[in-house]
Order: structure tokens, then C-alpha cells, then sequence
């Protein structure tokens, strides 16, 4: 129960992501879906470091693992996905999804 809620928490609070190309380094694996109602989080990609707030979904990819809150790694197969997120073109779409 207590490592589901540091999962959880992670994903919630980080916001400058970082994505791995090694399964073993990520803190989080993740399945991006082409459907936002099967999604666990709605993503809006920003350029902007300072458009990454905690708790917004507003994810800024930074290409240094040192600068990173999260690093991820991004699956083909849903099963093994710890996140499966949906990325939005709208960043008033952005945030956690109620299931």
C-alpha cells in the first residue's frame, strides 16, 4: 500500500520528465494511448520549464536525466505500463483522470 502511494505521488508531482531508454533506470513505465478515456493521465507537452507545475499534468521533457523530477520509460505493451497516459494538444485538457 505505502509503495503504491510513493508511485502515485511521483507521477503526481513531477513534472520535468526525463524518458529512458532503459526500463531499470525509469522510476515510472508508461503506455502513451491513442484514447484519453482509457487514460490514467491527460499530458500536455509545454516547452516551457516553468509551465511544469506540480499536480498540473503539464509535462516539460527536458533531454537531461540530472534535471529530471521522473525519469520514464515509454512501452509498447499496456500490461507492463505502471502509467498509461494520453497526450493532448490542449493544455486545458491536462491533468489526472477519475476512473
Amino acid at each position: 500500500m505505502l509503495f503504491s502511494m510513493i508511485c502515485f505521488a511521483t507521477a503526481a508531482f513531477s513534472q520535468k520528465v526525463y524518458i529512458t531508454q532503459w526500463k531499470s533506470e525509469a522510476d515510472k513505465i508508461v503506455y502513451v494511448t491513442q484514447w484519453k478515456s482509457e487514460a490514467d493521465m491527460v499530458v500536455y507537452k509545454t516547452t516551457w520549464k516553468s509551465e511544469a507545475l506540480p499536480q498540473s499534468g503539464v509535462w516539460y521533457l527536458t533531454e537531461w536525466k540530472s534535471e529530471a523530477d521522473m525519469k520514464i520509460y515509454i512501452t509498447e505493451w499496456k500490461s507492463e505500463a505502471q502509467l498509461i497516459v494520453y497526450f493532448t494538444e490542449w493544455k486545458s485538457e491536462a491533468g489526472n483522470r477519475k476512473k
